[in-house]
């Protein structure tokens, strides 16, 4: 449905601008005079995507959205402005036509009597369970703003988390994705000629040369069917993950995978740990947080484990019961959560452990760059030495056979 931006005078004389939902510009008109507004402009949105200096709208609300939409939402609300003159107002700030339509809704539906977590729940695509659940603590909680503050710290140091890992991964992928492409295309198109000429001189050829020659043709007779299986795999992989059963498996592999199985623990950590920080600081009750937290997560190992103490809470029993017992958290982790516990600051521990174990993956990725880097070099090197030398080798011999 389209939108469409206006800019009217109120009945008490004071200028107002937002933004409307409506099929046509005269149903908005009329929307927007129901509501006892005179309308001195209006002017429908641009709806499809493209540039808007350097930011490039692809058709979603991006992270970085919804930082700024809570980091503004909380300043204006705590500053008493009214949450629906706050959501028209971001809905003007917002470069995001897709976000933009969806705070226009929302914006409605609180103008309309709903609570804003209610209204934030309609859009679980945008708003995760997780991200409602807090927002519905604050407005039990008379703070909101606050919430909403620390939310969108919450959400600063995850998006700073995953972009220091990305940023560490992309040069090794990079240089593995570019030594994979040349390999393929050196093997196909380039090597098979070169090794047709020592096939011609009908010399006895050394165990490498006929490894290369035989994996080389092979590759250029069937490479398009490497290129189908390749995809084939890639697309199977991706259905595999995406079933229950094969997510199971997929989750638990991840973690016991040699070098990067520590990684991914601790990945799952911070958010487990930072997840149950913000929802318990906000205010909801244990249980539920732990419900919340195991969807956070994203991983059924750890989702597994969280459920479990869920029954272990209900039951009365202590949050970290189960997490003394269990191989996937560290014993620093389940000790300090015990002392959390009954020094009633779970909250403030579980906030502290997520700060030394984000530390701990920025040492660990740097570990890792350091050590694939030379790696890689050293593949390449041999990679190309055995290419060189299975070529290079009977050269020599007929060489030395005509001397």
């Amino acid at each position: 449905m389209p939108v469409y931006k206006y800019r009217a005078r109120t009945t008490q004389g004071r200028v107002t601008v937002g933004a409307v939902e409506a099929v046509t510009e005269s149903e908005a008109a009329e929307l927007l005079s129901e509501k006892g507004l005179v309308v001195l402009s209006l002017s429908q949105t641009a709806r499809k995507s493209g540039k808007k200096g350097w930011n490039i709208n692809i058709g979603k609300v991006k992270h970085k959205d919804l930082v700024i939409f809570s980091r503004q939402l909380s300043v204006m609300i705590s500053a008493t402005v009214p949450i629906v003159q706050a959501l028209k107002i971001l809905s003007q700030q917002t470069p995001n036509p897709v976000f933009i339509e969806k705070i226009v809704e929302m914006s409605n539906d609180v103008d309309g009597g709903m609570k804003l977590s209610s209204a934030l729940a309609k859009h679980p695509k945008i708003f995760s369970h997780f991200f409602v659940a807090m927002v519905k603590s604050g407005e039990t909680s008379g703070k909101l703003d606050e919430i909403l503050g620390y939310l969108a710290d919450q959400m600063e140091k995850d998006y700073d988390l995953i972009s220091r890992i990305k940023g560490a991964m992309i040069y090794p992928i990079f240089v593995i994705s570019g030594m994979v492409v040349v390999g393929f295309l050196m093997m196909t198109f380039v090597v098979p000629k070169m090794t047709k000429m020592l096939e011609e001189t009908g010399a006895e050829l050394p165990l490498l040369t006929q490894i290369l020659i035989n994996v080389s043709g092979f590759m250029a007779d069937y490479w398009w069917l490497i290129i189908i299986g390749f995809i084939g795999f890639v697309v199977l992989f991706k259905a595999w993950t995406g079933s229950k059963a094969g997510k199971l498996t997929w989750d638990a592999a991840k973690i016991r995978m040699p070098i990067f199985g520590v990684l991914f623990k601790k990945v799952y950590i911070v958010r487990m740990t930072r997840g149950l920080s913000t929802l318990i600081r906000g205010g909801v009750p244990i249980a539920s947080a732990l419900k919340i937290t195991a969807e956070v997560v994203d991983n059924r190992a750890y989702h597994k484990l969280i459920m479990d103490t869920v029954h272990e809470v209900e039951g009365g029993n202590s949050i970290a019961v189960l997490f003394v017992k269990s191989k996937l958290v560290p014993k620093m982790l389940s000790q300090m959560m015990v002392i959390g516990e009954r020094t009633g600051k779970l909250d403030t521990v579980l906030d502290r452990l997520g700060s030394f174990y984000s530390r701990e993956i920025d040492n660990l990725v740097g570990g890792l760059t350091a050590l694939i880097e030379p790696l890689i070099l050293v593949i390449m090197g041999v990679g190309v030495a055995g290419m060189v030398a299975a070529i290079m080798l009977p050269m020599f011999q007929v060489a030395q056979s005509m001397a």
